[in-house]
């Protein structure tokens, strides 16, 4: 997942004071106490509320590029560091009173954010100076990517309603701010749930001996309890593995039933309030619906497009998705004749990833406990970071945490920090911080944040940019190391890339650095990455048994490498069952989440959502940035699959030119270019959608799909 947004902080950031220091890796604190918190929250509204002024003072002869554009343009140097410092640790501090008040500071945040982007005296200045400079009055032609930016400003103005009456534009801001707050508690509220299920051995039948040995325990039961009862989280470490081993159907039900319902009584209130002010918001300012509006900066630019693209999809995977059902449905019926259980004939939500594992196994002959041990997490970190540093010439070193009494680095113990160099010039790109492990209160998904932007500064630098990347990866337990599942592995990949995108970006303006992107691209340089997971070579370097130290070989690699097509068919049409879901929220905000997924479930998937679940309420993407625009991840694996078998597959998985052409074309625009432009120059041509069909098992059409052309 791409850096999550605040999806109310549109228009120009706010402006920084040019006396302040640049920041960097050493002044951005995780110390900070709550009343720090608080007490920055206020200096940098003040601050950064005078600057803006100063912009506002000026007439129409004073305006120029130098103290309008520029004066607006390295904002984020200073501004989103800072600011980084206040809202970040929501997410990651293993304090509550700290997560408390970061909360607080985002919402205080957000809404002055609103406030600026509100501001329709700038916005004034920005179309004074864009008329200077087309009659020639504003002094030498704009440079391109300036000129963007100077487009993009006054875009996301009139996306603000600017133009409009003032009535108008307060209505809009209202709705913009209470936006900003409803999203922070949305996904707030599913980073602070601590919801646990208790389950005995026997009822966690299926799962490894490593697994249920991490599990605390409750008190011993009554006499005839079945023992200590087991405590099983629905963060992800717990989750995922006991829905894929555990062969207790029982058990099962009750744990996908409680993890679809995570939050459900207050997200489903606050999503039905977030849908009719999203419909609000677009309505005043001339567009149909939400999706209108979301997708009129993205590649897709409609909905129409969008609708194309996934009806398409899922007509093309529905005989997959049928067959593999069958294939499924006559697993579970083995399954519960051998264990001596009822067969009701039908797949469940339940069933689908338990017997989706089966299917790797017995067909594909992966044993994914056997695979496991050969990816310790240790080794994975070493032989990603060799990978990542050869393919894009880049250098990583990590930073020795510093003797007491100095300020800790990170923010846990657990957090290590890295300074990223040019290999070949020895020039200093930035830094990034990993956090791996879950705990209690901590973002509760995989996923980058930028944490300072990578830009030019005032003074002509560079500000070297920083970014985290967020996991919750199994920890260690006593004896034995904490061990991915290949999965995990993926993830690992695809989250780096992200971090990638971010250090590599050079992009002379904060609005354009890394991964600010359109946002159905967005995922396309991360999904790229994750292919080297599928491959033999590669996966020899990142593998190595925690025991033997042996790497990964055959037969264990080749049936890995076999098994990638496994259930495509019903993972993605779940991925379009997601996809429309949003799309139908956004594009009639009456309906009910609830039943749109059953609805979407019965009809694309072909296995019934569980009854009294409602997964658009725990479902973080709807309030976090990608709003009617979740289709982007399917839709950006066109472009990564293409980007690497044409180029990658051809010319060398590891190879250092390819990969620093990929450097060049795909990450260090960040989104200074369009990605379609971005597109051709790392292809030689435009996009094609056979790479992506084929990675799916399906055939190469007779003519490229509309979306992809």
């Amino acid at each position: 997942m791409a850096p999550p947004t605040d999806p109310a902080r549109e228009g120009p950031p706010p402006a920084p004071s040019p006396s302040s220091p640049p920041p960097g890796p050493p002044c951005l604190r995780w110390d900070l106490t709550p009343e720090e918190i608080r007490a920055g929250t206020e200096e940098l509204i003040g601050r950064t509320k005078r600057a803006y002024d100063a912009v506002a003072a000026l007439g129409r002869e004073e305006v120029s590029t130098q103290n309008t554009l520029l004066a607006l343009a390295h904002t984020e140097a200073q501004y989103t560091a800072q600011r980084s410092q206040l809202d970040f640790p929501q997410h990651v501090s293993p304090c509550q009173a700290v997560r408390a008040a970061s909360t607080e500071a985002d919402k205080a945040l957000s809404a002055f954010d609103v406030e600026t982007t509100m501001r329709a005296d700038i916005y004034q200045r920005l179309l004074w100076l864009q008329e200077k400079l087309l009659t020639g009055e504003g002094g030498s032609p704009l440079k391109p990517e300036a000129e963007r930016y100077l487009e993009r400003l006054i875009t996301l103005g009139r996306r603000s309603g600017l133009h409009l009456p003032q009535e108008t534009q307060q209505r809009i801001k209202a709705i913009k701010k209470r936006l900003s707050e409803l999203c922070i508690d949305f996904n707030q509220n599913l980073n602070e749930d601590t919801t646990f299920l208790p389950f005995t051995r026997e009822e966690l039948g299926g799962l490894p001996e490593d697994f249920l040995s991490s599990l605390e325990a409750e008190p011993e039961g009554p006499e005839g309890s079945g023992g200590p009862r087991l405590k099983v989280t629905l963060k992800y470490p717990h989750y995922f593995p006991l829905m894929k081993k555990c062969h207790v159907p029982e058990t099962r039900r009750r744990m996908e039933e409680r993890f679809n319902s995570r939050c459900k009584e207050e997200n489903s209130v606050i999503l039905r309030e977030v849908l009719d002010l999203r419909a609000q918001r677009a309505s005043l300012l001339g567009f149909p619906t939400h999706a209108h509006f979301a997708l009129e900066m993205t590649m897709a630019k409609d909905p129409g497009t969008v609708q194309h693209f996934l009806d398409d999809l899922a007509e093309r995977l529905a005989p997959l998705g049928e067959a593999e059902r069958a294939e499924l449905l006559e697993l579970k019926r083995g399954e519960c004749e051998g264990r001596g259980l009822p067969f009701d004939g039908q797949l469940r939500a339940w069933d689908l990833r338990f017997y989706m594992n089966l299917v790797e196994e017995r067909r594909f002959r992966v044993d994914r406990e056997r695979l496991k041990e050969f990816f310790p997490l240790e080794a994975v970190t070493l032989g990603l970071l060799g990978l990542y540093q050869d393919l894009l010439g880049l250098r990583f070193r990590p930073e020795d945490p510093p003797p007491a009494p100095a300020p800790a680095p990170a923010w846990h113990p657990d957090v290590r920090l890295y300074s990223v160099s040019d290999a070949a010039s020895g020039e200093p790109v930035g830094h990034f911080y990993l956090d791996l492990h879950p705990r209690e209160g901590k973002y509760g998904h995989a996923a980058c944040f930028g944490l300072q932007p990578g830009c030019l500064l005032p003074d002509g630098q560079r500000q070297p940019a920083v970014a985290a990347m967020v996991a919750n990866f199994s920890k260690p337990t006593a004896g034995t190391p904490a061990l991915l599942q290949h999965d995990e592995v993926e993830t690992f990949f695809h989250e780096f890339g992200h971090v990638m995108h971010q250090l590599c970006s050079q992009a002379e303006f904060a609005m354009f650095s890394g991964t600010r992107v359109e946002r159905d691209f967005v995922e396309a340089p991360s999904q790229m990455l994750e292919n080297w997971v599928w491959e033999e070579e590669p996966l020899g370097r990142l593998s190595r048994h925690h025991r033997s130290g042996e790497a990964l070989t055959h037969p264990l690699l080749t049936q890995l490498v076999r098994s990638r097509q496994a259930n495509a068919g019903l993972f993605n049409l779940r991925q379009v069952v997601l996809a429309k879901v949003d799309q139908a929220l956004h594009m009639r905000p009456g309906a009910d989440p609830a039943e749109e997924y059953a609805r979407l479930c019965d009809e694309v998937l072909g296995v019934p959502a569980t009854p009294g679940t409602n997964l658009p309420a725990c479902f973080g993407h709807v309030c976090g940035g990608y709003d009617a625009q979740y289709y982007g991840y399917l839709w950006s694996e066109v472009f990564s699959m293409d980007m690497f078998c044409t180029r990658f597959k051809r010319e060398g998985l590891l190879s250092p030119q390819v990969g620093l052409d990929y450097r060049r074309e795909i990450l260090s625009p960040g989104g200074s270019v369009d990605a379609s432009e971005m597109l051709r120059r790392f292809l030689g041509r435009d996009p094609r959608p056979d790479a992506f069909l084929a990675s799916k098992g399906l055939p190469a059409p007779q003519q490229a799909p509309r979306a992809h052309r």
